[in-house]
Protein backbone atom coordinates (compact mmCIF):
# COMPACT_ATOMS: atom_id res chain seq x y z
CA UNK A 1 0.00 0.00 0.00
CA UNK A 2 0.86 3.66 -0.26
CA UNK A 3 0.47 5.36 3.14
CA UNK A 4 0.13 9.13 3.42
CA UNK A 5 0.41 11.02 6.68
CA UNK A 6 -0.63 14.68 6.51
CA UNK A 7 0.30 16.69 9.57
CA UNK A 8 0.25 20.42 10.17
CA UNK A 9 3.77 21.34 11.33
CA UNK A 10 7.08 19.53 10.99
CA UNK A 11 7.13 17.23 14.08
CA UNK A 12 3.34 16.61 14.33
CA UNK A 13 3.40 13.27 12.51
CA UNK A 14 6.56 12.28 14.36
CA UNK A 15 4.93 13.04 17.71
CA UNK A 16 1.52 11.53 17.06
CA UNK A 17 1.76 8.64 14.57
CA UNK A 18 5.36 7.90 13.56
CA UNK A 19 5.38 4.55 15.32
CA UNK A 20 2.57 3.38 13.04
CA UNK A 21 4.32 4.86 10.00
CA UNK A 22 7.50 3.02 10.99
CA UNK A 23 5.60 -0.27 11.16
CA UNK A 24 4.09 0.35 7.73
CA UNK A 25 7.59 1.01 6.35
CA UNK A 26 8.97 -2.17 7.95
CA UNK A 27 6.16 -4.16 6.35
CA UNK A 28 7.22 -2.96 2.91
CA UNK A 29 4.59 -0.28 2.32
CA UNK A 30 5.57 3.04 0.77
CA UNK A 31 5.21 5.84 3.31
CA UNK A 32 4.79 9.54 2.51
CA UNK A 33 5.03 12.15 5.27
CA UNK A 34 3.55 15.54 4.39
CA UNK A 35 3.73 18.60 6.61
CA UNK A 36 1.19 21.09 5.31
CA UNK A 37 2.80 24.05 7.05
CA UNK A 38 6.45 25.04 7.11
CA UNK A 39 6.87 25.75 10.82
CA UNK A 40 8.20 29.26 10.31
CA UNK A 41 6.67 30.72 13.49
CA UNK A 42 7.84 28.01 15.88
CA UNK A 43 10.77 29.70 17.57
CA UNK A 44 11.50 32.81 19.58
CA UNK A 45 14.89 33.75 18.14
CA UNK A 46 15.42 32.12 14.73
CA UNK A 47 14.17 34.39 11.88
CA UNK A 48 11.19 33.08 9.93
CA UNK A 49 12.89 32.36 6.59
CA UNK A 50 15.83 30.66 8.28
CA UNK A 51 13.52 28.65 10.52
CA UNK A 52 11.46 27.51 7.52
CA UNK A 53 14.61 26.03 5.96
CA UNK A 54 15.77 24.45 9.22
CA UNK A 55 12.43 22.79 9.86
CA UNK A 56 12.18 21.52 6.29
CA UNK A 57 15.54 19.79 6.67
CA UNK A 58 14.52 18.38 10.06
CA UNK A 59 11.41 16.88 8.45
CA UNK A 60 13.49 15.32 5.68
CA UNK A 61 15.91 13.87 8.24
CA UNK A 62 13.06 12.38 10.26
CA UNK A 63 11.49 10.75 7.20
CA UNK A 64 14.85 9.22 6.26
CA UNK A 65 14.91 7.29 9.55
CA UNK A 66 12.20 4.97 8.19
CA UNK A 67 12.86 5.45 4.47
CA UNK A 68 9.76 7.62 3.98
CA UNK A 69 9.25 10.33 1.37
CA UNK A 70 9.01 13.83 2.87
CA UNK A 71 6.56 16.28 1.26
CA UNK A 72 5.37 19.77 2.13
CA UNK A 73 2.65 22.19 1.01
CA UNK A 74 4.90 24.99 2.37
CA UNK A 75 2.11 27.06 3.95
CA UNK A 76 3.17 29.58 6.58
CA UNK A 77 2.21 28.84 10.19
CA UNK A 78 -1.22 30.15 11.24
CA UNK A 79 -2.06 30.81 7.57
CA UNK A 80 -3.84 27.61 6.57
CA UNK A 81 -7.48 28.18 5.63
CA UNK A 82 -9.99 26.05 3.78
CA UNK A 83 -9.72 27.93 0.52
CA UNK A 84 -9.69 26.59 -3.06
CA UNK A 85 -5.97 27.46 -3.29
CA UNK A 86 -5.07 25.49 -0.16
CA UNK A 87 -7.27 22.60 -1.21
CA UNK A 88 -5.49 22.36 -4.57
CA UNK A 89 -2.11 22.26 -2.82
CA UNK A 90 -3.23 19.22 -0.83
CA UNK A 91 -4.95 17.69 -3.86
CA UNK A 92 -1.55 17.63 -5.57
CA UNK A 93 0.07 16.09 -2.47
CA UNK A 94 -2.60 13.38 -2.40
CA UNK A 95 -2.40 12.70 -6.12
CA UNK A 96 1.39 12.48 -5.93
CA UNK A 97 1.28 9.93 -3.10
CA UNK A 98 -1.68 8.01 -4.57
CA UNK A 99 -2.53 6.72 -1.07
CA UNK A 100 -4.50 3.66 -0.03
CA UNK A 101 -4.81 5.15 3.46
CA UNK A 102 -4.49 8.69 4.84
CA UNK A 103 -3.65 9.61 8.44
CA UNK A 104 -4.29 13.18 9.56
CA UNK A 105 -5.34 15.40 12.47
CA UNK A 106 -8.59 14.90 14.34
CA UNK A 107 -11.22 17.63 13.96
CA UNK A 108 -11.11 18.37 17.70
CA UNK A 109 -7.36 18.77 18.20
CA UNK A 110 -6.09 21.73 20.21
CA UNK A 111 -4.38 23.84 17.54
CA UNK A 112 -6.20 25.68 14.72
CA UNK A 113 -3.47 24.65 12.27
CA UNK A 114 -4.08 21.02 13.27
CA UNK A 115 -7.84 20.80 12.87
CA UNK A 116 -7.89 22.96 9.75
CA UNK A 117 -5.23 20.70 8.19
CA UNK A 118 -7.45 17.70 8.96
CA UNK A 119 -10.50 19.43 7.50
CA UNK A 120 -8.72 20.45 4.29
CA UNK A 121 -7.26 16.95 3.97
CA UNK A 122 -10.79 15.52 4.07
CA UNK A 123 -12.09 17.84 1.35
CA UNK A 124 -8.93 17.55 -0.75
CA UNK A 125 -9.02 13.76 -0.63
CA UNK A 126 -12.45 13.83 -2.26
CA UNK A 127 -11.53 16.62 -4.66
CA UNK A 128 -8.47 14.63 -5.77
CA UNK A 129 -10.79 12.03 -7.35
CA UNK A 130 -12.53 14.52 -9.65
CA UNK A 131 -11.22 14.24 -13.23
CA UNK A 132 -12.26 17.76 -14.22
CA UNK A 133 -10.25 19.29 -11.37
CA UNK A 134 -7.01 19.63 -13.29
CA UNK A 135 -3.85 20.19 -11.23
CA UNK A 136 -0.15 19.50 -11.72
CA UNK A 137 -0.57 15.86 -10.65
CA UNK A 138 -2.65 13.18 -12.40
CA UNK A 139 -6.08 12.32 -10.99
CA UNK A 140 -6.03 8.92 -9.23
CA UNK A 141 -9.79 8.41 -8.81
CA UNK A 142 -9.59 6.74 -5.38
CA UNK A 143 -11.76 7.70 -2.40
CA UNK A 144 -9.33 6.84 0.38
CA UNK A 145 -10.02 5.66 3.96
CA UNK A 146 -8.96 8.29 6.50
CA UNK A 147 -7.77 7.67 10.05
CA UNK A 148 -7.53 10.47 12.59
CA UNK A 149 -4.52 10.32 14.89
CA UNK A 150 -4.75 11.17 18.57
CA UNK A 151 -5.29 14.70 19.77
CA UNK A 152 -2.42 16.14 21.77
CA UNK A 153 -2.32 14.40 25.17
CA UNK A 154 -5.38 12.42 24.07
CA UNK A 155 -7.74 15.13 25.31
CA UNK A 156 -11.33 14.32 24.23
CA UNK A 157 -9.98 11.59 21.95
CA UNK A 158 -11.43 8.09 22.16
CA UNK A 159 -9.60 5.68 19.84
CA UNK A 160 -11.48 2.87 18.17
CA UNK A 161 -8.26 1.23 16.94
CA UNK A 162 -4.84 0.90 18.56
CA UNK A 163 -1.44 0.07 17.10
CA UNK A 164 1.21 -1.62 19.26
CA UNK A 165 4.37 0.42 18.64
CA UNK A 166 6.51 -1.17 21.36
CA UNK A 167 8.98 -2.69 18.89
CA UNK A 168 9.49 0.61 17.03
CA UNK A 169 9.48 2.99 19.99
CA UNK A 170 13.20 3.74 19.58
CA UNK A 171 12.59 4.65 15.93
CA UNK A 172 9.79 6.98 17.01
CA UNK A 173 12.15 8.65 19.47
CA UNK A 174 14.83 8.96 16.78
CA UNK A 175 12.40 10.58 14.36
CA UNK A 176 11.16 13.07 16.93
CA UNK A 177 14.72 13.87 18.00
CA UNK A 178 15.42 15.13 14.46
CA UNK A 179 13.26 18.17 15.26
CA UNK A 180 15.86 19.91 17.40
CA UNK A 181 14.54 23.42 16.79
CA UNK A 182 11.05 22.46 17.92
CA UNK A 183 12.27 20.55 20.97
CA UNK A 184 14.17 23.63 22.17
CA UNK A 185 11.23 25.96 21.33
CA UNK A 186 8.73 23.91 23.34
CA UNK A 187 11.05 23.83 26.34
CA UNK A 188 11.25 27.63 26.22
CA UNK A 189 7.72 28.56 25.13
CA UNK A 190 5.55 25.81 26.66
CA UNK A 191 7.90 24.61 29.42
CA UNK A 192 7.38 21.14 27.95
CA UNK A 193 9.83 18.29 27.46
CA UNK A 194 8.63 17.09 24.08
CA UNK A 195 10.26 13.66 24.26
CA UNK A 196 8.92 12.93 27.74
CA UNK A 197 5.48 14.12 26.64
CA UNK A 198 5.48 11.79 23.63
CA UNK A 199 6.67 8.76 25.61
CA UNK A 200 4.08 9.38 28.34
CA UNK A 201 1.27 9.58 25.79
CA UNK A 202 2.38 6.36 24.07
CA UNK A 203 2.61 4.61 27.45
CA UNK A 204 -0.88 5.84 28.40
CA UNK A 205 -2.36 4.45 25.18
CA UNK A 206 -0.37 1.26 25.71
CA UNK A 207 -1.92 0.76 29.14
CA UNK A 208 -5.36 1.07 27.57
CA UNK A 209 -4.76 -1.80 25.14
CA UNK A 210 -2.45 -3.96 27.31
CA UNK A 211 0.88 -3.35 25.55
CA UNK A 212 3.86 -1.25 26.57
CA UNK A 213 3.48 1.54 23.98
CA UNK A 214 0.67 2.28 21.54
CA UNK A 215 -0.84 4.89 19.26
CA UNK A 216 -4.59 5.42 19.04
CA UNK A 217 -6.71 6.23 15.98
CA UNK A 218 -10.30 6.85 14.98
CA UNK A 219 -11.66 5.93 11.54
CA UNK A 220 -13.51 8.55 9.59
CA UNK A 221 -16.85 6.75 9.57
CA UNK A 222 -18.66 8.03 6.49
CA UNK A 223 -20.03 6.28 3.43
CA UNK A 224 -17.47 5.37 0.81
CA UNK A 225 -14.51 5.27 3.20
CA UNK A 226 -15.32 2.24 5.34
CA UNK A 227 -13.90 -1.23 4.80
CA UNK A 228 -14.20 -4.69 6.36
CA UNK A 229 -10.41 -4.99 6.40
CA UNK A 230 -8.05 -3.81 9.13
CA UNK A 231 -5.73 -1.39 7.40
CA UNK A 232 -3.56 -0.31 10.33
CA UNK A 233 -0.62 -2.54 11.33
Amino acid sequence: MNILGIGAHPDDLEFQCSGTLALFAQQGHKVFMCHALNGNLGHEEIPRDELRNIRRQEAINAAKVIGAVSLTADIDDMSILETPETRVKLVDIIRKADPDLIITHAPNDYHPDHFITGKVTFSASFASTLPQLVTEEKNNGKVTPIYYMDTLAGVNSHPDEYVDITDVMELKKEMLACHKSQISWLKEHHKTDMMEFMVSTARFRGIQCDVKYAEGFRKLAVWGRLTTKRLLP
